[in-house]
């Protein structure tokens, strides 16, 4: 009997805990799910199970968290981020096996001798956008290697977005997963890729204003800016001279031009408190980031500032969130991220029927004896309701379908990995494709 530790019961846990419990008998397997909430772990869990139960529980706290690893054999950590390298720690220190859904942080690395040595699985980036990307990326890249191609070019973009028949509001998004990751998104860092030949470097005060134009069979127009680093995935998919490579998260057409007025104004800073009145106003909130102006009103000293039109897409975007009114925001002493954040959760919630839907694209520009050839690669995921998302099917899956590997002992790797070799992508995609999760392949004429 194998057991599995499952540490957070968030968004994305739902299709990840479904599935454990369906393999759990056949695998001989036991699932502890640990969350703050334990009413939400139990409605996760099932009533009357006998391979999983819920417990509550800080993973926060060490001595929690080594009470509950010692237990198991696998630790899946659906924890955020900047949790993970803690629980990884505990995890070498316990020599206990650990998988999660998030980019490697560069702690991790230096770990990777030592959990190497001890033979333990330190598998990361297994998710969506880190996960999907990788294995469906690799399983092409090695497919047109394989075929002796030459790549010119690699593009990849993803988006949590909602479903067309959901789509009701003129931002064309709801939340499916972490908002504040969203209201936080591109502040990484600066974003890097290369573009024939040339490396390019995109600061956050511009992500949002130089994106490109992608479009996806059946689904349309979307709007695609730069993700992060994606020159160190060079390396890793064994594209160190190749001219282009760009990573990047796709929005529905005209989020990213209304999305970049907060970036302006400064509503997405998460480094201190606003100072506001306890009664303070979305139209007041607003106000704190333009120049004192008292010809004009907030809305217009708004659109005269970053230059929009008061007529256009933007501002009835932002009209839509009620920012020029005089509904009080209710909450005070947040950064103006967090402010803003409170507002969206309301605006951009899904609701009792909403769907949501997953988009991945990828292009590959490669040639093959001297002639020029593109493949463009395409997954399309909708969700079924707001807990049995697209998002959680996608993110949860891969995670389940790798800890058969694990507990299976059907990898050689050890150390800290990422799915980017055939052992790890081969049967994880499959098993996806089995659940219905498949990527549409065409080739496109140059």
């Amino acid at each position: 009997m194998r057991t599995i530790l499952i540490l957070g019961a968030g968004r994305s846990a739902s299709a990840l805990i479904t599935q454990l419990i369906h393999d759990a008998p056949r695998e001989e397997w036991r699932i502890t799910v640990v969350d703050r909430d334990l009413a939400h772990a139990q409605a996760l869990v099932g009533g009357g199970t006998a391979v999983a139960r819920a417990e509550q529980g800080d993973a926060g706290d060490p001595a929690v968290r080594d009470r509950l690893i010692a237990a198991h054999d696998l630790v899946i950590s659906m924890l955020p981020a900047f949790m993970h390298v803690d629980v990884v720690k505990d995890c070498l220190r316990l020599r206990r096996h650990v998988i999660t859904p998030s980019y490697v942080p560069d702690a991790l690395w230096p770990l990777h001798a030592e959990a190497k040595a001890a033979g333990l699985i330190f598998l990361n980036e297994l998710g969506l956008d880190p996960g999907i990307d990788h294995m469906s990326a690799m399983r092409i890249l090695d497919r047109i290697r394989g075929e002796g191609g030459r790549m010119e070019a690699f593009e990849s973009y993803c988006g949590g977005l909602i479903a067309p028949e959901s789509d009701d509001n003129p931002w064309g998004y709801k939340f499916t997963w972490n908002p504040r990751n969203v209201v936080l998104a591109g502040q990484g860092g600066m974003a890097r890729t290369i573009k024939d030949g040339s490396y390019k470097y995109l600061p956050y005060h511009r992500l949002f204003r130089e994106t490109v134009r992608v479009t996806v069979p059946g689904f349309g127009a979307f709007d695609g800016y730069a993700n992060r680093d994606s020159l160190k995935y060079r390396a890793h998919y064994g594209l160190q001279e190749i001219p282009t490579l760009v990573r990047g998260t796709l929005r529905k057409a005209g989020f990213c031009a209304a999305w970049d007025a907060f970036v302006q104004l400064g509503c997405t800073d998460d480094g201190f408190a606003m100072e506001l009145r306890p009664n303070a106003t979305w139209e007041e909130y607003v106000e704190a980031f333009l120049p004192h102006d008292v010809e004009r009103d907030v809305r217009s000293n708004l659109a005269h500032t970053l230059g929009l039109d008061p007529k256009g897409e933007v501002m009835a975007r932002l009209d839509w969130l009620g920012l020029f009114g005089h509904e009080r925001i209710g909450v005070q002493g947040l950064s103006p991220a967090a402010t803003l954040q409170h507002l969206l959760e309301a605006k951009w919630k899904l609701g009792p029927a909403d769907k949501d839907m997953v988009v991945m694209w990828h292009r590959f520009r490669y040639t093959v004896e001297d002639r020029h050839q593109e493949l463009q690669a395409s997954l399309v995921v909708l969700g079924e309701d707001p807990v049995r998302t697209g998002m959680a099917r996608t993110v949860g899956l891969p995670l389940a379908f790798a800890a058969r590997l694990v507990l299976g002992d059907r990898l050689k790797g050890r150390g800290v990995l990422l799915p980017i070799e055939r052992e790890i992508y081969d049967p994880v995609l499959d098993a996806l494709e089995e659940a219905g999760i498949v990527f549409n392949e065409e080739e496109v004429e140059g």
